[in-house]
């Protein structure tokens, strides 16, 4: 039972009642399992690397209140926050973006982080929520003034962001922004002409990419025949599924996580699949599914295009996420290295997957009586 009466007018109590607490229910899932996959799986990877079996996992774990804590916190905001807090968080995004290429250790041949106090932050991972945010707010304005070149700016922020992602390179981001984009300039209302040119676009930019740059063909050559290149990562996880069957070997029990370096991050759902079993990891998917269904489902009626737009956005970069992550470890896409939302080591990750659902949690908090609808 809970331990606010509908007539707490406080803040708190005000939260609990309009929140969706379905929604909050499945993401305090997601984290749970994810600190269990990340115990199980990060022991052998640290020890590879030469840390203490549960170096790796303490950082996890240490980051799993302050993720709750700005789940929590984001999801009190009201939508006029929401939109200051995308606004302020996109420009410091960017500020910080310029900073990594200026001055972010090169790792692996990019520049993807940067060090503050102490902490490795990977500033895309916060872009995409508060890119989402932002270019709803200019969508929105844009049809609410007509002398607003609302549609120009969120054009021109797409621009800006993009090339920051692929000076880096980071082609995933960036087609993950691109995808966010593409969803929010169709639901605008923004002419049609300017919708197929946006995806042609889009297509180029994929093809130019197979072309112009090597890990990507490799990537891609390697999907559509494995023989053509180094296969282990993607074969080993396709083994862990095999493995596991429908009920897995039991927590802790696999050992496709001795021999995948990324176990633990891009590959850790191969880690459920081993574990876990067939079984656990279609609730898995249907938790994925469950949340960003019921993210639309609150949006039915909506009568805010800002809201709509923002909300799509941030539910849009939920699950595509998911399913690039997922799709990879089963082979069903080109491998490519993002995280599985709550689930994967990654404390840029996860503090920015908080936040952006902490954002969608405000934003289809149900408001007929709150007083928080500006």
């Amino acid at each position: 039972m809970s331990g606010f009466a509908r007539t707490d007018t406080s803040i708190i109590g005000r939260w609990w009642w309009t929140v969706d607490r379905w929604t909050l229910a499945a993401l305090a899932a997601l984290m749970g399992i994810g600190a269990v996959l990340i115990l199980a799986a990060s022991p052998a990877v640290s020890e590879r690397i030469g840390l203490g079996s549960f170096s790796l996992a303490k950082r996890q774990l240490v980051l799993l209140p302050l993720a709750g804590a700005c789940l929590i916190g984001t999801s009190l905001l009201s939508i006029k926050w929401v939109r200051r807090a995308g606004v302020l968080g996109l420009f410091g995004t960017l500020v910080l973006l310029l900073a990594t290429l200026a001055v972010g250790p090169e790792i692996k041949g990019a520049q993807r982080w940067i060090n503050l106090a102490g902490f490795s932050l990977q500033p895309s991972e916060f872009l995409k929520p508060f890119f989402a945010v932002t270019c709803a707010w200019l969508f929105a304005l844009g049809k609410s003034q007509q002398d607003f070149p609302g549609t120009a700016l969120a054009m021109a922020l797409f621009g800006l962001s993009a090339t920051l992602l692929l000076a880096q390179p980071d082609l995933g981001q960036t087609f993950v922004l691109g995808v966010i984009f593409g969803v929010q300039f169709f639901l605008a209302g923004v002419p049609m002409v300017l919708v197929i040119a946006l995806g042609i676009s889009g297509l180029i930019g994929l093809v130019a990419a197979y072309f112009f740059l090597p890990h990507v063909t490799e990537r891609i050559d390697l999907f559509l025949d494995p023989a053509a290149g180094d296969s282990f990562q993607i074969d080993r996880s396709l083994e862990a599924f095999v493995h596991g069957g429908l009920w897995g070997v039991g927590p802790g029990e696999g050992r496709v996580k001795a021999v995948l370096p990324d176990a633990h991050a891009d590959f850790v759902f191969a880690v459920a699949g081993e574990e876990l079993g067939l079984v656990i990891c279609l609730g898995i998917v249907a938790v994925y599914g469950f949340v960003v269904l019921r993210g639309f489902a609150r949006l039915l009626g909506e009568p805010s295009l800002f809201v709509l737009l923002a909300a799509t956005g941030l539910l849009t970069q939920f699950g595509l996420q998911a399913l690039i992550n997922m799709g990879s470890a089963l082979h069903l896409i080109p491998t490519k290295g993002m995280t599985l939302p709550f689930i994967s080591y990654g404390g840029s990750s996860l503090l920015a997957l908080a936040v952006g659902m902490g954002l969608l949690l405000a934003l289809t908090r149900r408001r007929f009586a709150t007083g928080d609808e500006t």
